[in-house]
């Protein structure tokens, strides 16, 4: 078979439509999920399979509270757990498994305000009072289980659906599964609330053995998204093409005797993305395009609240223009993380949530975006109703709550439960294998079939071992 050849290609597609009779082409075009050597009226995979998808949602927010937040003052309500409070735990609970060690610590009550909201009568303690005006928009999902009994290894799981390191993060999945729907914009982007580090890095978007394209793209909390964007002053958009071109022809030399290295590909690509969100980002990040009461639901004229509300905002407007999946970060660093003093540090974070999480969900409802936008908030595990030094609680991993609204999800209910005290989930229990699986079914994906064939073993974001909810959506009985 003749092929033709072609000396110093211009760009990269012209190599690798040339290249090997063409086939570089076609192993391009299923990384960027677009047709083959460009050619008209083709359906991508991705918009296929969206337009057969049996869920609603087409975007997710994930909101990740990091270090675990108490699911016993905030959305687990147990009146048993200030009856039995300075007591031991009774004989018939099994001790648990504790990461600092306080075997025999007392029990130690909840000192928040309870009440039901709704139509539903959800439960929801007063560090949510603006959440709570959305009750019958929750899933409140009581009976979460992790394995992560420490924070490395529970913010691991959480996003990758392992303990350990190494694996694609649960945006890659959901970019590797439905592709993008704006090829001027990252398909995932994660936003955190402070420069500090979240515990594992930038391991909790990366792709593992995935291709490199699928990673999230952080931006900056800042107040400035994306940095070192603007054209040059001075440089006309003929040169700077014209650099972009020549650097593309350098990279693609340097990538043809690499084939295996997907990052160099991903590179290559977020030269050419960075190009064309020049155009496009500028504009979609540009908050004061936003009205003063849109500003004001989401509390950017609050200080506790100001920054978690622009980076929720942010998220809307991302969602709004394409992106499929947004991870915004409070308390980066493991803020959430309270072996002591838990009454403070909660109630300022709380408080710096609340206004924002209830306004995007107001926001996004008011814009018809809710139903297609699938919002999950919660940590990598929750905390134990024995007390800790200082009025603190430890690590929870064995039960603890997260909640899900939009996306098709069937609001005002409240699955699975904890036992009277909230220290283990007794029914439905949901692993995080299970909540990623679910994910993908709100998506409109069967988490069976989302598969990535990795050194002859086909991988699944829930390790062969996740079944999904599905009674978490609307009209499932």
């Amino acid at each position: 078979m003749a092929c033709n050849n072609i000396i110093n290609p211009t760009s990269r597609r012209d190599f690798l439509r040339n290249a090997g009779c063409g086939f570089g082409a076609g192993a391009l075009a299923a990384l960027l999920r677009q047709p083959v050597f460009g050619a008209t009226g083709a359906i991508p995979v991705s918009a296929a399979a969206l337009a057969r998808r049996v869920g609603k949602a087409k975007n997710v927010i994930f909101l990740f509270m990091e270090g675990g937040p108490s699911h016993l003052d905030t959305f687990d309500y147990k009146p048993l757990l200030n009856k039995l409070s300075g007591q031991k735990l009774p004989a018939s609970f099994k001790e648990p498994i504790l990461a600092m060690g306080e075997a025999g610590n007392p029990i130690m009550g909840s000192k928040r305000t309870w009440q039901q909201h709704g139509q539903s009568g959800l439960w929801i303690s007063d560090w949510f009072p603006h959440v709570a005006n959305h009750a019958d928009d929750l899933a409140v999902i009581n009976s979460c289980v992790s394995d992560g009994i420490n924070h490395a290894g529970g913010v691991c799981q959480m996003n990758t659906g392992s303990i350990f390191g190494g694996r694609p993060s649960l945006g890659a999945w959901v970019s590797y599964g439905i592709g993008t729907a704006n090829n001027n914009l990252p398909g995932f982007v994660v936003i955190k609330d402070s420069e500090k580090e979240v515990i594992n890095g930038s391991r909790n978007w990366g792709t593992g053995f995935m291709p490199a394209v699928h990673q999230g793209v952080e931006f900056s909390p800042d107040g400035v998204p994306i940095r070192n964007l603007d054209t040059p002053r001075g440089l006309p958009a003929e040169r700077q093409r014209a650099k972009l071109d020549l650097l593309t022809q350098l990279n693609t030399n340097h990538a043809a005797s690499r084939p295996d290295n997907t990052e160099l590909e991903a590179r290559i690509r977020s030269y050419e993305l960075a190009y064309q969100m020049q155009a496009e980002a500028p504009g979609v990040v540009d908050l004061s395009r936003e009205t003063d009461a849109t500003k004001k639901l989401y509390g950017l004229d609050e200080r506790d609240t100001a920054v978690f509300g622009r980076n929720c905002l942010l998220a809307r407007r991302l969602v709004e223009n394409g992106v499929r999946f947004v991870q915004l970060y409070s308390g980066a660093g493991s803020g959430w993380d309270s072996h002591t003093q838990l009454e403070p540090k909660h109630s300022k974070l709380c408080r710096s949530v609340d206004k924002p999480v209830a306004g995007l969900l107001a926001d996004l409802k008011a814009r018809g975006l809710l139903d297609e936008t699938l919002v999950v908030w919660g940590g990598e595990f929750g905390r134990t109703p024995m007390s800790e030094q200082s009025g603190g609680r430890d690590h929870n991993p064995g039960g603890f709550t997260m909640w899900m609204a939009g996306g098709g999800v069937r609001g005002g209910q409240v699955i699975g439960q904890t036992d009277d005290l909230g220290l283990y989930a007794i029914k439905d229990r949901l692993h995080v294998h299970d909540l990623h699986a679910t994910i993908l079914h709100l998506l409109g994906m069967d988490h069976t079939k989302v598969i990535y064939p990795h050194q002859g073993r086909p991988e699944r974001i829930d390790q062969n071992e996740g079944h999904a909810y599905t009674k978490i959506a609307k009209g499932a009985v």
